[in-house]
Parts: C-alpha cells; sequence; structure tokens
C-alpha cells in the first residue's frame, strides 16, 4: 500500500478510487509490517522527486494513522475572533518539495516531515498575538526520539533529526534580534557539521506565496550564510570544542575525572563563543591559567560539602 503511494509520486500517476478505498480499507494491515520495512518504504517515497504526491495518498487512505499518527494531527486550520493560522500538514508536504529541490538526502527530507510535529502540542491562542506555538520545536525534539525508536531508526540518524528540529528556529530568531558573532558562533557550535542541513531546511520552510515576502527571506539568509561562513573561517569553529583537553585540566589542576573538569572546558568554550578570547591553543590556555585557581577551591568546598 505504501509501494503504490510511492509509484503514484515516482510515476505522476493516479491511483483509481477503487484502489483508494481497498487501501484504506485493509489500512490496518500495516500493523503486520515490521517498523524496518515501514521505514524503508517511507524514505524510498521521501526519495521521490515530488514527494507531497505519496505522502497526501498516504493522508486520504490514512495509512498515516497506522504507523506515524503525528502527521495527520498537524492538519486543520482553528480559527478565534477570525484568526487563523496556516494548515500545519499541507505546508510541511509543501516545505518537503522545497526542499527536494535542494538536497536528494533522505534523512533530512524526513526531518522536514517532523520539524513542526511539536505545534498541535503546543498550539495557543494569546488575545493581542494571535496562534502561537512557542517551545514547539523543544517538544518536537522528544516526539522525534518517540517516532525514531518506533521506526527502528539508528541512534545516530535518530540524533540528527532530533538536533534539525531542536534548532530550527534558530536562524529566524538569529535574524529577527540581530546577526551577532557570538550568536553565529553559538549555532555554529550547536549545528557542528549540520549546519549546512539545517540552513537548507530553513530556506525550504518560507511556503509564502507572496513573491516579495520569498525574495526577501531568502536575501536574509544569503546574509545569514555569508556571516557564518566568515565566522567559521575566522574563528575556525568547524566541530568545535575546547582547545584544552580534559587530560590536560586534571594533570594542571591534580583533578580527578569528574564535573570540575567539564566545568573548566564549558567556561573556556563560552569564553570563545562571546568572543572574550580567540579559538586557539595559546589564548585558551592563558585563560585557563586565570581561571583554574577559582575551580580548583571551589572543587575542595564541594568535596567538604558531601
Amino acid at each position: 500500500m505504501m509501494r503504490a503511494a510511492r509509484f503514484a509520486g515516482s510515476f505522476n500517476f493516479q491511483i483509481e478510487p477503487k484502489t483508494l478505498l481497498a487501501m484504506h480499507k485493509n489500512r490496518k494491515r500495516l500493523k503486520i509490517v515490521s517498523a524496518e520495512r515501514i521505514q524503508e518504504e517511507l524514505f524510498k517515497l521521501l526519495s521521490t522527486d515530488k514527494p507531497s504526491i505519496g505522502l497526501s495518498i498516504l493522508y486520504e487512505t490514512k495509512l498515516w494513522d497506522e504507523f506515524l499518527p503525528e502527521v495527520p494531527k498537524l492538519q486543520g486550520i482553528d480559527l478565534i475572533y477570525g484568526q487563523g493560522h496556516k494548515d500545519i500538514l499541507w505546508h510541511t508536504f509543501q516545505v518537503i518539495d522545497n526542499l527536494s529541490e535542494r538536497t536528494n538526502k533522505p534523512l533530512l527530507r524526513f526531518a522536514a516531515l517532523v520539524h513542526d510535529i511539536g505545534k498541535p502540542g503546543t498550539k495557543k491562542f494569546m488575545k493581542g498575538r494571535g496562534w502561537t506555538f512557542d517551545m514547539h520545536e523543544h517538544l518536537g525534539k522528544k516526539i522525534v526520539r518517540n517516532i525514531s525508536k518506533r521506526l527502528r531508526i539508528s541512534t545516530d540518524d535518530m540524533e540528527y533529526v532530533a538536533k534539525l528540529v531542536r534548532w530550527h528556529q534558530q536562524p529566524i530568531q538569529l535574524m529577527d534580534d540581530g546577526i551577532t558573532d557570538s550568536a553565529v558562533r553559538r549555532l555554529v557550535f550547536n549545528l557542528s557539521n549540520d549546519i549546512d542541513d539545517l540552513l537548507k531546511l530553513c530556506r525550504s520552510d518560507i511556503t509564502t506565496g507572496n513573491p516579495k515576502k520569498l525574495e526577501r527571506r531568502l536575501k536574509n539568509y544569503d546574509i545569514l550564510e555569508s556571516k557564518i561562513l566568515h565566522v567559521i573561517e575566522k574563528d575556525k569553529l568547524r566541530s568545535f570544542q575546547s582547545p584544552i583537553r580534559g587530560e590536560e585540566i586534571m594533570e594542571s589542576c591534580g583533578l580527578k575525572a569528574g564535573p570540575t573538569v567539564g566545568k573548566i572546558k564549558k567556561d573556556i568554550e563560552e569564553a570563545i563563543l562571546e568572543g572574550i578570547i580567540k579559538n586557539d591553543e595559546v589564548e585558551a590556555r592563558e585563560y585557563f591559567m586565570k581561571i583554574k585557581d577559582a575551580y580548583i577551591k571551589k572543587s575542595v568546598e564541594w568535596e567538604l560539602e558531601t
């Protein structure tokens, strides 16, 4: 049944009504199909040139309900005082089609499928603001992990998708607040080598039908991407971590492996992200020498307390 939806998308043909009805009637049979097989078929469907065709058939026949019920919950528009919001389901399908023009990576397209999966659980109407979905990316990250386990997606792939879902709002917030070096450093630090995929997802998330608004938003992403490349090159931030390793901290401070070592590394990383010091070994070591005595003292106090 899922294969029929995929073929319709792959070869751009319509499934006759009788077959669609049969798919709907027999949808419960998906329960006897292994999670691995369902995952395989879903990813193949997402790999088609225009995934929304097959994804829409899964919705029409209610096949989603049998293996990924979170998806149909995205459908619908609520109205209060004449104020509505986008239909998240059809927006999501359009995002996937947009993304398909930028990448053929199935896992990234899957991330697009679930990027707003936390919206139904965070939807609120606030007088004066309208409809809000505050913190939906945080809830979405948790839901993605549950979905990934259900579909037997590997841990590494699960964490990749969860990361993109968690941070997909950050570039928009960054542009609204102002693109500072420290904000860009944090974005790169959080995404590491997946920053390029995040930007592809974010560009694809623009589904406005207003050409001027589309052009303006894409231009904003061009500016952000240029700033990111500049900061990465200037600060050597790709795959960033503290230049001072845990072994050196333990040896220099006379500490055993534990929370204090992690706090010192975190302090050094924060100093780099805030632009207090450069991302190089010399400045990091100088900074470490300035802060280490205070941490040694705190470590002794913590031990006495316990």
